[in-house]
């Protein structure tokens, strides 16, 4: 499954922070975008939320942007 997200790094907690109007999901991320540990952070929230392995998730679109496509693997 593959959802589109809007990322907001450097929040306070990592937490869904609602749904824009085209339907991309905002997250926002504790994380820094340095390095990939926001991608990291995001991906290992998005795992524990559909309970599968952090191995299953994995952006695929949009790495270095805060737009992204995410897929999921159940």
């Amino acid at each position: 499954m593959d959802f589109k997200i809007k990322v907001i790094p450097r929040s306070r907690k990592t937490e869904f922070a609602g749904v824009i109007d085209d339907g991309t999901v905002k997250i926002k991320v504790a994380a820094v975008p340095e390095d990939g540990k926001a991608n990291k952070e995001l991906c290992s929230f998005l795992a524990s939320h559909h309970r599968v392995p952090q191995a299953n998730v994995s952006v695929i679109s949009g790495a270095t942007s805060q737009r992204k496509i995410v897929r999921v693997m159940e």
